[in-house]
C-alpha cells in the first residue's frame, strides 16, 4: 500500500493558508483538515454548554467526550465569528486538549486514501513533521487584518478596521507565546508571502511547489 503524500500548511491567522489548502486539495482530490476548526468545534461546544472557561479540568474532559464528534459534519459558518475563534486559541494553549487533538489531526493523515492537506500553526513541526511538502504561509499584519475586515463586513458585521487589526496582533502576540518554535519558517518550509499575490498566483506557486517534489 502506498504511502499518502502529506502536505503541510502553516502560518498566522488571515494569511491565506485555509483557502489555499481547501484549494489544493480539492484540485489534487486529497482529503482536507483544517486543523483550526477542530479548535474552534472543541471552543463552539464549550460555549454551547455553559462552561466556565477558567475551570481547565472541566474544559479538558469535556473535550475528551466530544472527540467522537469530531467526525461529524458540521455547519462551518457557525465557527467564524470572534468569540468562538478568540476561545479555540486560548485553550489551543492547553496542554491536555493540545494532546486530546494531536492524535485525531495525525490518524487523519495517516489514513488518507490518495494524500492528505492539513492547515494550521504547527502541522510541519509538530503535527506532520515528516510531511512531504511543507509550505509556510505568510502575510503583513496590516494586509491579513484587511482581509478579515473585509470577511467580517461581507458577513454583514460592522466592525472597525482598528479593531480588527488590534485583535489580530493580540491574537498574533499570544500565538507567538505559544507557537514561537512553529509559527517561523524554516528551511524545510518552502515560504509564499501573500500580501501582494492574488488567490490564483498563491494557488499556482504552491502547486509548482507540489509538482516538483512529487517527482
Amino acid at each position: 500500500m502506498n504511502k499518502p503524500f502529506v502536505i503541510a500548511i502553516d502560518g498566522p491567522a488571515a494569511s491565506g493558508k485555509g483557502s489555499l489548502a481547501k484549494r489544493l486539495a480539492a484540485h489534487l482530490e486529497f482529503d482536507f483538515l483544517d486543523t483550526g476548526a477542530l479548535y474552534r468545534r472543541a471552543a463552539l461546544n464549550i460555549i454551547e454548554n455553559g462552561m466556565d472557561i477558567a475551570d481547565n479540568s472541566a474544559i479538558i474532559n469535556q473535550t475528551e467526550r466530544f472527540i467522537p464528534k469530531l467526525h461529524e459534519k458540521y455547519d462551518d459558518s457557525a465557527l467564524r465569528n470572534d468569540k468562538v475563534g478568540n476561545l479555540a486559541s486560548i485553550i489551543a494553549q492547553i496542554p491536555e486538549i493540545r494532546a486530546l487533538l494531536f492524535n485525531f489531526q495525525q490518524e487523519f493523515a495517516k489514513k488518507s486514501n490518495k494524500g492528505a492537506v492539513l492547515d494550521g500553526r504547527d502541522i510541519g513541526t509538530i503535527i506532520c513533521p515528516d510531511a512531504d511538502l511543507k509550505l509556510f504561509i505568510t502575510a503583513s499584519t496590516e494586509k491579513r487584518a484587511q482581509r478579515r475586515h473585509k470577511e467580517l463586513l461581507l458577513r454583514g458585521l460592522h466592525v472597525k478596521y482598528e479593531a480588527v487589526l488590534a485583535e489580530m496582533q493580540e491574537r498574533d502576540e499570544r500565538d507567538n507565546v505559544r507557537l514561537k518554535d512553529h509559527l517561523a519558517p524554516n528551511i524545510k518550509n518552502h515560504v509564499i508571502d501573500t500580501s501582494d499575490m492574488s488567490p490564483d498566483e498563491v494557488f499556482q506557486t504552491a502547486l509548482d511547489f507540489y509538482t516538483s517534489q512529487s517527482r
